[in-house]
């Protein structure tokens, strides 16, 4: 995998003056850095809306009612969207506690929702979070062939019309996930070396994905089939309905923070660098949006405060809200645009927009929101 350099980030100073000052405000408030009571109480409110509908509907108590059963999966589709926003993503992060098996523990909960969790590691916190935009390099905005998240990607005749059908595509993210897309991931890893770098071997990786998806699809479909009293094919209904709720919502949350018209998608020159620091570039390619509507930060994990996330990703999401006025005040201070979208409509929509402008534009140019 061809590595990409960034310039020092004593070339503009930025991410330094923001370390102590966010340093600053943890010390002088005598907090920690990594989660509280409100996030251990979010923590139960995730997980019980995952795992309270499935025994409910598990244990035959929902098979008195279709519309009720299928109710009970609905809200398991919500319960994954918590786990993964809030739970699984800062303990992968290593941002929800000090403890280090417990950090696992937290982020090994994804393995329960049928993903594999080092894979996760991998896309997400190696390539995404170093190579945020960048093609090739962030897989966060590699979609395969029908969808074009960048304008470095090739254009396609059908990319016309992406706005239109990536909402789709998004619903059905999940289901591919858990069905077929770790075991292509396990391999383009071993091919790039980075499973090696996270050390474990293919072999330990194929066995490891093999028994969380037969433990998965053990106690999700098998065991419903014997005890929750409706037909089979209901259940699998149903677990349709959770993940196609789960993939749409989790890619409306994501894609609009970096796939936006605001984003730079910068290109690495002939000596394969990015003129800018790594900081400055994660925020040239980030967006914050909603920071006002309480509802969403506190239920997709404080990720509508993407640039906080990005710069500061082992701090817990709880403490963004305040972070980020800190980083737009510093960002302001070096002249570097802080984007933030009023609102989560707003934002879905610019995502809109911009699929729109890619499916027809050789190379947008970044626009800055009012």
């Amino acid at each position: 995998m061809q590595r990409v350099k960034f310039a020092h980030k004593e070339t503009d100073g930025f991410y330094d003056v923001l370390k102590a000052r966010v340093n600053e405000y943890f010390s002088t408030h005598n907090i920690s850095k990594q989660a509280n009571s409100a996030m251990r109480v979010k923590t139960v409110v995730m997980l019980g809306l995952y795992f309270v509908p499935f025994l409910i509907m598990a244990s035959g108590l929902a098979a008195f009612n279709l519309l009720f059963f299928y109710g009970m999966w609905v809200l398991m589709g919500i319960g994954v969207v918590g786990i993964g926003a809030c739970i699984m993503h800062d303990g992968n992060h290593g941002s929800y506690t000090h403890n280090k098996g417990m950090g696992r523990l937290l982020g090994g909960t994804l393995n329960l929702l049928g993903g594999y969790d080092l894979n996760w590691r991998i896309q997400h916190n190696v390539l995404h979070h170093t190579y945020t935009n960048l093609q090739g390099l962030d897989q966060d905005i590699d979609a395969g062939p029908f969808l074009r998240m960048s304008p470095d990607k090739k254009m396609l005749p059908m990319h016309k019309y992406q706005h239109l059908y990536a909402w789709l595509l998004y619903a059905l993210m999940n289901i591919y996930w858990v069905l077929a897309k770790d075991y292509i991931m396990i391999f383009r890893y071993e091919k790039t070396g980075l499973l090696k770098n996270q050390h474990t071997t293919l072999r330990k990786a194929l066995i490891e994905v093999t028994a969380i998806k037969l433990f998965y699809f053990a106690y999700v479909l098998v065991l419903p089939i014997f005890t929750s009293g409706v037909a089979w094919y209901h259940i699998v209904w149903g677990i349709a309905i959770m993940h196609l709720i789960a993939g749409f919502s989790l890619a409306v949350v994501f894609q609009p923070a970096h796939v936006v018209g605001t984003s730079e998608f910068p290109t690495p020159n002939e000596a394969h660098k990015i003129e800018n620091s790594w900081a400055v570039h994660q925020v040239l390619n980030t967006a914050d949006f909603a920071p006002d509507n309480k509802l969403v930060s506190f239920f997709i994990g404080g990720l509508n405060y993407q640039i906080e996330h990005h710069l500061f990703p082992q701090i817990c999401h709880i403490h963004y809200p305040e972070i980020a006025k800190i980083v737009k005040r510093t960002a302001e201070e070096f002249n570097i645009p802080y984007i933030v979208n009023p609102t989560f409509r707003g934002a879905i929509l610019e995502h809109a927009r911009m699929l729109y402008t890619l499916g027809r534009v050789e190379r947008p140019q970044a626009q800055e929101i009012a």
